[in-house]
């Protein structure tokens, strides 16, 4: 299509695609769209969010602890399970304070009961430390007693007899050795308590020979816990397997030794 000269040219306009072009119109220009949150007196929306879910509707409040306690309902176990503790509680400390207000004596003699029984609560799960404490318990009372008669038929027989009850310190000096030394192995092979019964068993014995010979009680109880000690350790076990190789090397020797064929 030609053109006058002196004539402006045309400006194209924007078509959809498929339709004709019609001369002599303008092109409208593009506007591209800006999001909404660039300008500032747009107001933004607010992003839609998941629903919460619905409260529960609100329960009985429970009772209080006093009266759970008072009704006794046989449903709840806390209530009927602490009226019995709560008796007998009471019941045990007014009879602990009934026996340590009488004397002295009683007073020690409770409260010496009470560290025990701490004590023994204590080690409830270290079987062999405990069945070790309450046989060193008996050996000390046991040996105690035992030198206490042999001191006191002594004196009856001869009246100008000396006894200073130093064969009883010993007696507990030993069984004080036979409990640290059954777990001052690092590796012990057997059973610790079982190390300590035998040796009290072994002191026990070796008091009542005390009785009637006193010179020998206290010589013969260590040589017995000694004895113990060394056969249960780590070191009597290395020193026994030792003599079983010399004793294999041995027969092997005289198995292979032509002079005896």
């Amino acid at each position: 299509m030609s053109r006058t000269p002196g004539t402006p040219r045309t400006p194209r306009t924007s078509r959809t695609p498929g339709t004709p072009r019609t001369p002599g119109t303008t092109r409208t220009p593009r506007i591209t769209p800006q999001p909404a949150t660039g300008r500032p007196d747009t107001p933004t929306a607010p992003a839609p969010t998941a629903q919460a879910p619905a409260a529960p509707a609100p329960t009985a409040p429970a009772l209080p602890l006093l009266r759970r306690f008072l009704r006794q309902e046989k449903s709840d176990a806390w209530a009927v399970r602490l009226l019995p503790r709560i008796v007998f509680g009471v019941a045990a400390l007014y009879t602990v304070i009934t026996l340590a207000s009488q004397s002295g004596s009683a007073f020690f003699a409770v409260v010496t009961a009470l560290l025990l029984g701490l004590a023994l609560w204590l080690l409830r799960r270290r079987t062999q430390l405990l069945l070790a404490i309450g046989v060193s318990i008996l050996a000390i009372a046991f040996t105690g007693y035992f030198s206490a008669v042999g001191d006191a038929a002594r004196t009856s027989e001869d009246a100008g007899a000396t006894v200073t009850g130093a064969a009883a310190f010993g007696y507990w000096a030993l069984a004080g050795m036979a409990l640290l030394g059954a777990w001052m192995v690092k590796e012990h092979p057997g059973r610790r308590g079982i190390t300590v019964v035998l040796a009290d068993v072994i002191l026990v014995i070796a008091s009542v020979v005390g009785m009637f010979l006193p010179e020998a009680g206290v010589p013969l109880g260590f040589l017995g816990v000694l004895g113990v000690l060394a056969v249960r350790g780590s070191s009597a076990k290395a020193v026994a397997g030792r003599a079983r190789q010399a004793l294999d090397r041995l027969r092997t020797r005289k198995a292979s030794d032509p002079s005896d064929s």
